[in-house]
């Protein structure tokens, strides 16, 4: 019996790694698509492929997914990016990204888990959210001010994050989430990324206008449901209007 266990939870294991290192490729491959192949002029792929490679992604992975993202690879399969709005249990706001290579497969799979969810709805709500540049970083200077470090570099806000709330973000470091012009993202990166700070996300995305009050338990009815969207293979982000 111990035998059969261990073996599950091997098993277990390993598609666990084999979903995380797909979602990982994909990211890389949109990073590419969008930014070019160069990490140096692409801090979005940048982000990526250094998250890729602390969780021991190969390099010649990384480097297809690189490949593959520019066009310059022999896998030339497209990937759409599609976005689904919709409400969350108790009509929390949700906005998710997908990049999939065959969406008459996924749209129904997503419509499925928002139909199945107790109260989860398709609907519009994007006018629920502001479309911006997310760039995420942290700094082992502790005294670092951040809001300077946002006005310096470019952004229109800045806020703190801890390793709590990222585990990107080492605990002995200053972490914080600056919020900018989507056409401003990249520069942002730039200016941190030269200044000391280190990038651990990059991307476009969205932020919700204001947040639902949830209890315990109902906040544990949506987080069961956005949990079951991130779990699907095409899902790239989760948008949704919680703290």
């Amino acid at each position: 019996m111990g035998r059969q266990w261990l073996l599950a939870k091997r098993e277990v294991s390993s598609l666990r790694k084999s979903k995380t290192t797909g979602k990982f490729v994909r990211e890389i491959t949109i990073a590419a698509r969008h930014g070019g192949a160069d990490p140096a002029s692409n801090a979005r792929l940048a982000a990526a492929i250094d998250k890729a490679k602390r969780e021991s992604v190969s390099r010649d992975v990384i480097e297809r997914a690189i490949q593959k993202g520019s066009g310059t690879g022999d896998d030339k399969t497209s990937l759409e990016h599609v976005v689904f709005e919709g409400y969350a249990p108790h009509k929390v706001p949700v906005i998710v990204e997908v990049f999939t290579d065959n969406n008459n497969r996924t749209a129904p799979e997503i419509r499925v888990l928002f139909r199945d969810a107790q109260l989860g709805n398709p609907g519009s709500n994007k006018f629920l959210f502001d479309h911006v540049g997310l760039v995420e970083a942290y700094t082992t200077d502790l005294s670092a001010d951040l809001e300077e470090a946002g006005i310096e570099a470019g952004a229109n806000d800045v806020e703190k994050l801890t390793h709590e709330q990222n585990d990107d973000i080492p605990a002995d470091a200053s972490g914080a989430r600056f919020i900018t012009d989507r056409t401003a993202t990249h520069a942002v990166s730039k200016w941190l990324s030269e200044h000391g700070w280190k990038v651990t996300t990059s991307e476009i995305g969205y932020l919700a206008k204001s947040f639902p009050t949830l209890s315990e338990e109902q906040m544990a009815e949506v987080g069961t449901f956005l949990q079951s969207l991130e779990d699907h293979d095409d899902v790239h982000r989760v948008w949704a209007a919680v703290k």
